[in-house]
């Protein structure tokens, strides 16, 4: 699993023109699964840690303006994007291969639990866009602050 995250003052999605999810202050994260990730994946320690992690990352500021507060901290949301294109291929000529995402059925199996755990973990604070869908994706990144995750690493 990768998750691309990013911290925003507000973000936004759109599917055929209405909005399906939208934040205030929080977290954009897209996220996408590939080749090494299986059913099995939500039971393991990488996963468990991945989300765990997210809301407590020390990435906002305090009073101070040092990045010392969680999203937890500050009782902020979350915007979940599903992404396959994470696992893009660029290494040959000019169109990538999507070849390393994981197979749609599966994907979406481990984004309805992504979206679940991270749940458990902040209730209530969860929006998402729509697997498969094509979306309009609005945000503004504050810092910017953009992070990856991976499971793999």
């Amino acid at each position: 699993m990768r998750i691309v995250l990013q911290r925003v003052k507000q973000a936004a999605v759109s599917v055929q023109a209405e909005v399906v999810g939208a934040i205030e202050l929080g977290l954009l994260l897209y996220v996408g699964f590939g080749p090494a990730d299986s059913p099995a994946l939500p039971e393991t320690a990488p996963w468990k840690k991945t989300i765990a992690k997210i809301p407590e990352l020390r990435i906002f500021p305090d009073q101070e303006g040092k990045s010392n507060l969680s999203l937890k901290d500050l009782q902020g949301d979350i915007l979940a994007i599903s992404q396959f294109t994470l696992y893009a291929d660029c290494s040959k000529g000019r169109r990538p291969s999507f070849i390393d995402a994981a197979e749609p059925a599966l994907a979406e199996s481990l984004y309805t639990r992504f979206l679940k755990d991270l749940d458990l973990e902040i209730p209530g604070n969860i929006q998402s866009g729509v697997f498969g869908a094509e979306m309009e994706i609005s945000s503004i990144n504050w810092g910017p602050v953009t992070l990856l995750l991976d499971t793999d690493d």
